[in-house]
């Protein structure tokens, strides 16, 4: 466990890319977010009525993707702690299991913090209306608009998951260079569209909505803990090989 201590506190070396960077980039998109919805007003939309049509002010929330930057920051620490930190951690004899391990560990752990502060945020817009805009910037529908400890635990899942991702692309990088990163993103989206253009074949898009629709919060989360799983395992078996 020492060891896992160790390679964590030498990522943290730098300390403002891990600490600071994500919410940097967290608050600058809140900020454009809200400037955006003080210049646009709240929307209308006619209702009919017995007595003609009436206007009516949309009150159930207006979302906005300002927490992609946070979710953008934690994919690229995962590109760099495998693109830029692992060489000189292997040459300072971490053997290649440990460095994986111990970064993975690191990855959960920033991904249960930063998922508790940014639940605490949605708390916060939930108290004031959406910042006084009716804003949804921490409530993704569908997927962190349930009761907090669901929002926080899909949240830290989802960090890590993308962390992860990210150290796997660093790794293919390290091992295959430039064409063997684009291949393997070549790869994933070919395999996207062999699945859409099944999906549209088969008439069957309706069911796909219906089966995300009925998934719940933590069937959600389950899923996106076993795609973190699988994240990591591949980013292992890539690691093994990867020359430095």
């Amino acid at each position: 466990m020492s060891t896992y201590v160790t390679i964590a506190r030498y990522h943290l070396l730098r300390r403002f890319d891990y600490l600071a960077l994500p919410w940097v980039w967290l608050a600058f998109g809140f900020a454009v977010d809200l400037v955006i919805f003080a210049l646009v007003p709240i929307g209308h939309h006619g209702v009919l009525t017995a007595h003609g049509v009436v206007m009516v002010q949309n009150t159930s929330g207006r979302d906005a993707g300002g927490l992609g930057a946070i979710v953008a920051v934690f994919f690229a620490l995962g590109v760099v702690s495998a693109a830029r930190a692992l060489p000189f951690a292997l040459a300072l004899g971490v053997s290649r299991r440990s460095y994986h391990i111990a970064t993975a560990l690191l990855a959960v752990t920033l991904g249960v913090v930063y998922g508790l502060a940014l639940t605490a945020l949605q708390a916060v817009e939930r108290g004031t209306d959406g910042w006084g805009e009716s804003a949804h910037i921490f409530q993704v529908p569908y997927i962190l608009d349930g009761p907090w400890y669901q929002t926080w635990l899909t949240t830290s899942v989802s960090l890590a998951l993308l962390f992860g991702y990210g150290m796997w692309f660093g790794l293919v990088y390290r091992r295959w260079n430039l064409f063997g990163s684009l291949t393997f993103l070549a790869a994933q989206v070919t395999v996207l569209l062999a699945v859409a253009l099944v999906v549209t074949w088969t008439h069957t898009w309706a069911g796909v909505g219906r089966a995300f629709t009925a998934l719940s919060a933590i069937g959600l989360t389950g899923v996106l803990a076993a795609l973190a799983a699988a994240v990591l395992v591949g980013g292992y078996a890539t690691l093994r090989r990867a020359t430095v």
